[in-house]
């Protein structure tokens, strides 16, 4: 028996592979596509996906392959400077394939020791007091005491679970591939500056060997979602865009996507639980959807390694759902606000001009920022003090940096005071006596996660704290 089975190797299976792993976790990840894909949807990682690879040690790999770009001009694609200010030691985006994203994170789950099978398909399970029973495409069957649905907007999982997954349908679609050009640099950047002065759903970008990435509106909802569109109406959805088809020829692949979102019931049944475009699906602007994913198992990892070890304080797990899916409710309403913005309705285009204007006050522009980059949640965690329930930002310290102690992926007392203690605790959470010029408290305890879950000075107090988070003090048991 295998303690977790992940369904699905994407970026969230990965991730969640890597961080179950990082706590000594038995992994195996299912993954029924043979070979992993080659379609490029997501093109890079906002501030808080960057600062959880820097928590785990991973930002070099990334920065190797990517590039950084200015924050600002992401909502909605209006044309703002990135707000100063920003939260962050990572106030950038870094400009990285959602392929290469998820290579180097299946690297780093398999380099931990997970397991992946590819050319796995999940058609069945069930569920007993004492784990889960997956059954694959070839009859074989295997057996968990959990098992996580990472499976994507289509899960096998949730289906099965037969958890409800209401939401909007698409009203408009797009159109996405990667195709070969027949115009020269100076036609396509001049067809490209026009057309988008009105139509934002439009663009090329080189990715690479003579290939672009080129996205176009389609002329309606296609009855079949999952089939890809042809090379055909590609060319014909241009021609009525941008008044040329820029001949375009040899697609490496042409898909499709819609603008509905959808939010999953929930986020666990039992010992079954969703992640990722399994729990919540949402239009692509703004660039949120693999980071959200990301985020999900980043928060999900380490409740259910904790689960698994048998010292995860009662409701651990089931804050997982509690903390993720109003993070991801507000994802849907302000991707489809943006859907709404880039319309070329007259009403909408009004309020487009509207919110324009708005984002001249930095209040405004940096909220709106926020929303996308992730950095400004915060978990409802019944505390008083603002910082608790955020993820605290790489702070320096005199030691050197916050995040640097974070790579093993427990919990932290980051203690000022230099008299506070983690007796009882220290398999679980580790003690740094240093101090820090940015953070004006005496100590912080900090999740695994990140988030801060206390701040204070007083030991009882922080040992009620230790114990709502990590579990029963090790000489009580």
């Amino acid at each position: 028996m295998f303690d977790v089975i992940i369904a699905g190797a994407g970026p969230t299976g990965a991730m969640l592979a890597a961080e179950l792993r990082l706590r000594g976790v038995g992994v195996l990840v299912l993954e029924k596509e043979a070979e992993p894909s080659k379609v490029v949807r997501g093109l890079g990682l906002h501030a808080r996906s960057i600062e959880i690879m820097d928590q785990r040690g991973l930002l070099p790999r990334f920065l190797e392959h990517g590039q950084k770009y200015p924050v600002g001009g992401f909502f909605a694609g209006i044309a703002k400077p990135q707000p100063e200010g920003l939260d962050t030691a990572h106030a950038y985006v870094l400009g990285i394939p959602q392929t290469t994203t998820e290579r180097l994170l299946t690297e780093h789950a398999e380099e931990l020791g997970a397991e992946i099978r590819r050319g796995c398909e999940v058609i069945g399970l069930s569920q007993d007091d004492d784990g889960v029973t997956v059954e694959l495409a070839d009859r074989s069957r295997l057996r968990s005491r959990y098992l996580v649905g990472c499976d994507g907007g289509r899960s096998a999982v949730r289906k099965l679970l037969g958890i409800g997954f209401p939401g909007e349908p698409a009203k408009v679609e797009t159109l996405l591939g990667e195709v070969e050009l027949g115009v020269p640099q100076d036609t396509l950047a001049a067809v490209t500056a026009e057309v988008r002065k009105t139509q934002l759903r439009f663009g090329a970008m080189p990715v690479g060997d003579g290939v672009y990435r080129v996205i176009v509106p389609a002329d309606r909802v296609a009855e079949d979602r999952a089939a890809a569109p042809t090379l055909d109406e590609f060319k014909r959805q241009l021609i009525v865009t941008a008044g040329t088809d820029l001949g375009v020829h040899s697609p490496r692949w042409l898909s499709r996507f819609g603008d509905g979102t959808r939010l999953a019931e929930r986020y666990r049944s039992g010992r079954v639980l969703l992640a990722g475009d399994a729990a919540h699906v949402h239009p692509p602007t703004g660039g949120q959807g693999l980071n959200l994913g990301v985020q999900d198992a980043f928060n999900l990892g380490w409740k259910l390694a904790a689960e698994v070890a048998g010292w995860a304080p009662a409701e651990l797990l089931d804050s997982y759902d509690t903390e993720r899916r109003p993070v991801a409710a507000d994802v849907l309403d302000n991707s489809r606000a943006q859907m709404e913005l880039m319309s070329l309705e007259p009403g909408a285009q009004a309020v487009r001009r509207l919110v324009t204007d708005l984002m001249d006050f930095p209040g405004v522009s940096r909220h709106l920022t926020e929303k996308i980059i992730a950095i400004a949640i915060r978990y409802d965690f019944g505390a008083e003090h603002d910082l608790v329930g955020r993820r605290l930002r790489d702070v320096a310290l005199k030691g050197g940096r916050l995040y640097d102690l974070m790579h093993a992926g427990r919990g932290l007392l980051l203690d000022q005071t230099g008299g506070l203690s983690v007796d009882g605790w220290a398999d679980r959470v580790d003690h740094a006596i240093d101090a820090s010029e940015e953070l004006a408290v005496p100590a912080a305890l900090l999740r695994p996660d990140g988030h801060v879950a206390w701040v204070g000075s007083e030991q009882a107090d922080l040992m009620a704290h230790l114990s709502r988070w990590f579990g029963s003090c090790r000489e009580q048991t």
